[in-house]
């Protein structure tokens, strides 16, 4: 028999231990200072003391979960088609959600919540910041189950005297979810974690370096004698080497972390399908299962770069609606190491078709001009300034230029190469990047603005930029031909207008 939302429920009994753990946690974060101060003089402090205080403060996070437990219920209201929590510790609050405007629902599990064997599930709406309601300690049945009322609630008027059926759909989906049709293996996540991310490899190449070289001009400038000692028994081709190694080391140390994250986070990645739509779970300490409803989505980026095609694997980002520039990075749906053929099924099962680029407008050569001139031409200037005006001795590292002119020079070429723009009468795709090429797909449907703009000197180029704003975040592509654009425009609007799908 199918579980019985209609009435008010608490969540599993042992998810008090859930509470108390997170209570603990929370006034341990209030509390760290004196925390602190206890351990460092932990001699000084009075033990009877210290034990009569820590027995009140276990005593007191108890009480306090144990009366969170107590006071936390929800239920779905049929009749007004919302779902109802209500929580507190003296002062009750009662929340309700509003069926149609849920976005999304997640089933995720730490690691204290994995050691007691309950789940969490979280409810968002679009629009919002923040969730607006949260289930700590839940068993995954229930959880399940509570997801897929919630998500498909145009069917909870029906539920009362459909028991049966309501039984037999949540025994499928368990099923569904139990056997995916797509499952990242663990091989693919190294490939993902050897072959992404070299941005943050290399910041933190330059800070490590940065920092360690401050550090030694700091130490010499207190130590002369030492610094002279330093220059009679060290050879440049020695220090030279060392730097070379000590590189070539903290490279690899950030490969290996960088593995090391992707198989954590993304670890027994599975994608199943359910009723049209996709449901994700992965994690190896924090579990995180999700549903994606292919009307809610609004933007699907495809990202690869050389690497990973002479793999054979992709990264997709799946973004629905957000509220705020904030939630956009955090409300992205990662699909890691995934094939041709796993990038196929999705994105028919999303569009129910694969999308098709259609007519292709690239920028104006002086976009790359300008680029250029930003990125490399200011640069330069500036450097020239300090150096002539400022501080003749900068001009001792002038050899460092040729090398930041071929580097940057490359990357601004290569970003101008493939910064497209494909229109076709169902998919709208930005392609951009200059190593990790991505390609941005939308449906016109699913845009919610268009900014167009202009200047003055670009009317006789017949060059213009376009913004297409979405929920789910911004599109823009700049200086390509603005006739072409502007008739785009105005079929997109009517699209827009006579559009009826929901994807909110």
């Amino acid at each position: 028999m199918g579980a019985d939302f209609s009435q008010p429920q608490r969540q599993s009994s042992i998810g008090i231990l859930v509470m108390f753990f997170y209570t603990l946690q929370y006034y341990a974060r209030a509390l760290w200072p004196m925390i602190v101060i206890w351990i460092f003089k932990f001699d000084e402090v009075n033990k009877l003391y210290f034990f009569f205080g820590m027995l009140a403060l276990f005593v007191s996070v108890g009480v306090v979960s144990y009366l969170k437990y107590l006071n936390f219920t929800f239920f779905l209201d049929a009749e007004n088609q919302e779902f109802i929590i209500t929580d507190g510790v003296f002062n009750k609050t009662k929340t309700a959600i509003q069926l149609r405007k849920i976005q999304q629902v997640n089933i995720n599990q730490s690691f204290i919540q994995k050691l007691i064997g309950v789940y969490e599930l979280d409810v968002d709406t679009a629009g919002s910041n923040k969730k607006e309601g949260a289930i700590q300690a839940i068993s995954q049945e229930l959880a399940l189950e509570l997801k897929f009322r919630l998500l498909e609630n145009e069917d909870i008027k029906n539920e009362i005297g459909a028991e049966e059926t309501v039984l037999e759909e949540t025994e499928q989906k368990l099923f569904e979810a139990a056997h995916p049709f797509i499952k990242i293996s663990f091989l693919s996540l190294l490939k993902v974690g050897i072959t992404s991310n070299y941005g943050r490899s290399i910041a933190l190449l330059v800070i490590f370096f940065s920092t360690i070289y401050e550090n030694f001009q700091n130490f010499g400038e207190e130590s002369n004698a030492y610094k002279e000692k330093v220059g009679l028994y060290i050879d440049k081709n020695v220090v030279l080497q060392t730097i070379l190694i000590s590189i070539l080391l903290l490279f690899v140390v950030v490969l290996v972390v960088n593995v090391i994250r992707t198989v954590f986070k993304y670890y027994d990645y599975r994608i199943a399908r359910q009723k049209g739509s996709l449901l994700l779970s992965f994690g190896l300490l924090n579990t995180k299962s999700t549903i994606i409803k292919p009307e809610k989505v609004q933007i699907t980026s495809v990202t690869r770069n050389y690497f990973q095609k002479k793999m054979g694997i992709l990264e997709l980002q799946i973004k629905q609606a957000t509220g705020g520039e904030k939630e956009e990075r955090k409300s992205i749906i990662e699909i890691p190491g995934c094939s041709e053929a796993e990038r196929d099924s999705i994105l028919t099962l999303l569009f129910h078709q694969i999308p098709e680029k259609g007519v292709m407008l690239q920028p104006n050569f002086r976009k790359l001009v300008f680029s250029v001139i930003l990125s490399i031409g200011l640069p330069l200037f500036g450097f020239m300034a300090v150096g002539h005006w400022i501080e003749p001795i900068i001009f001792e590292y002038n050899y460092v230029m040729p090398i930041y002119v071929i580097f940057i020079g490359a990357i601004q070429y290569f970003k101008f190469k493939n910064d497209r723009l494909f229109i076709h009468e169902n998919f709208i795709i930005k392609q951009s990047g200059a190593w990790d090429v991505s390609n941005d797909i939308i449906e016109p449907s699913k845009i919610q603005a268009i900014t167009t703009s202009q200047l003055f000197w670009h009317k006789k180029l017949d060059i213009g930029s376009i913004t297409l704003h979405t929920a789910g975040g911004n599109i823009a592509f700049q200086l390509g031909n603005y006739s072409v654009l502007q008739q785009q425009v105005n079929f997109w609007l009517y699209e827009i207008e006579t559009s009826d799908s929901n994807w909110m």
